[in-house]
């Protein structure tokens, strides 16, 4: 006698008390934020194919404003000067808040609560209360001369830029510093051996993360650039700025989708250099 078995339906498991992601009323309200925050860019990225000078209505697909962009030689220059500048305040930052989150991790030393309390402040002080305090800074302080040659006329910016941008990579830094065994010292001959042999290389992925990071913070800014650049100094994000005083037109959103996916292709390695735990966050490990 043969017996036949009905296939069993798989039955769907409610969500558990913390798996918040799987209920509908977030799943929602993240797509309706994303949808916010997105639309804007992308709509932006396509009316810069728009064959219009208006900008409001879709007359065609073309490329000639992102070859307009392109030879553009102010734009070019401001581009360059933004690149010089994210570059020379990346490798500093890199170096100073690498050496800031060693420090903070290693030793204990008086004021060490402060120092730290300190060094995330350039991180939550908004960035128009920076860049006032820059602006004085340079104009009572320190004052910049603005008839260097190039690049050492963009001096004052770079300054700025790693102010606010090394405190980032020491956050990154630090965090990898805490899965650090300190037991993998004790192999090293002597303290800098150890430095360069075993923490360094165990830092390495945070330092090409934070150093990403800091590129990516550089290239975008405004606010405080604005406010500490000279007469005849002008950054990427400052042209297009002026650029849009005029008018709104696709040359403008090609010099704007051009920075947007430079920023999002850096902003994608940070996060896959700092680890796959950096890109599938919240979503568990894996079944081995």
């Amino acid at each position: 006698m043969t017996s036949t078995t009905a296939p069993m339906k798989m039955k769907k498991t409610p969500p558990g008390p913390l798996e918040y992601l799987r209920r509908w009323p977030l799943q929602l309200w993240l797509v309706l934020v994303g949808l916010f925050l997105y639309i804007p860019l992308i709509t932006l990225m396509i009316f810069s194919f728009n064959d219009s000078k208006r900008n409001i209505v879709w007359q065609g697909f073309t490329l000639k404003y992102y070859d307009k962009a392109l030879h553009n030689d102010s734009l070019i220059t401001a581009f360059g000067n933004s690149m010089t500048i994210a570059l020379c305040s990346t490798v500093i930052s890199v170096i100073i808040g690498a050496m800031a989150a060693i420090v903070l991790w290693r030793f204990r030393f008086v004021g060490k609560t402060a120092f730290n309390a300190g060094l995330a402040i350039p991180i939550v002080v908004p960035e128009i209360c920076m860049g006032v305090g820059m602006l004085v800074f340079f104009a009572k302080v320190l004052p910049w001369p603005h008839d260097l040659p190039w690049p050492l006329d963009l001096g004052n910016i770079i300054i700025a830029h790693v102010s606010f941008s090394f405190p980032f990579v020491a956050v990154v830094v630090r965090a990898r510093l805490g899965s650090f065994n300190r037991e993998l010292e004790e192999a090293a001959a002597s303290e800098f051996r150890a430095l360069m042999d075993v923490v360094i290389p165990h830092i390495q992925p945070s330092l090409i993360a934070g150093g990403l990071l800091a590129f990516t913070l550089s290239l975008d800014d405004f606010v405080i650039t604005f406010f500490t650049a000279g007469p005849d100094t002008v950054t990427f994000p400052v042209k297009v700025y002026s650029m849009v005083r005029f008018s709104v037109t696709p040359e403008v959103n090609a010099a704007s989708t051009i920075l947007i996916v430079v920023t999002v292709l850096l902003t994608f390695l940070a996060l896959k250099f700092q680890g796959s735990s950096a890109l599938t966050a919240g979503h568990g490990a894996d079944d081995k």
